[in-house]
């Protein structure tokens, strides 16, 4: 029998890759008030709950290795439909709701799961799929 892995917490950050960071950015802080961390030109990255970050990234900005004497990060990109979901408590979702078409966001879909959690779908403005789900998704 194989030897178990040692534990995960988690995800600790998930990318996105924005064509104009700024305007992206500017969504994300405006919509989430998300606690900026890192704010340069190759770069933003929020934090989420005091337990993940949302980095944002320059499209094109990170596909080279960056090497200094700390050490090597390998390049990355990402694009194409790119996704992430943010767990909301089920008592907010009509709230997120009337915040997004406050903002003018349009909700491209919305999901009711057979375990009772439900999600709500929109676009970031790099076309990313962002989805806010209440628990019930997954357990």
């Amino acid at each position: 029998m194989p030897e178990p892995a040692p534990p995960i917490e988690g995800i600790l950050e998930t990318s996105l890759y924005a064509r104009d960071l700024k305007r992206t950015a500017s969504f994300y802080q405006d919509l989430f008030r998300f606690r900026t961390l890192v704010d340069s030109p190759r770069l933003v990255a929020f934090e989420i709950a005091g337990r993940s970050v949302l980095l944002v990234f320059q499209a094109g900005a990170t596909e080279s290795d960056s090497v200094d004497p700390r050490g090597t990060i390998p390049g990355h990109d990402g694009r194409g439909r790119l996704h992430f979901a943010l767990s909301i408590p089920a008592a907010d979702l009509d709230v997120w709701r009337s915040r997004l078409i406050q903002r003018g966001i349009a909700l491209v879909g919305e999901y009711r799961w057979p375990r009772g959690g439900v999600s709500l779908y929109f676009h970031d403005p790099d076309g990313a799929v962002v989805e806010l789900a209440t628990p019930g998704l997954w357990w």
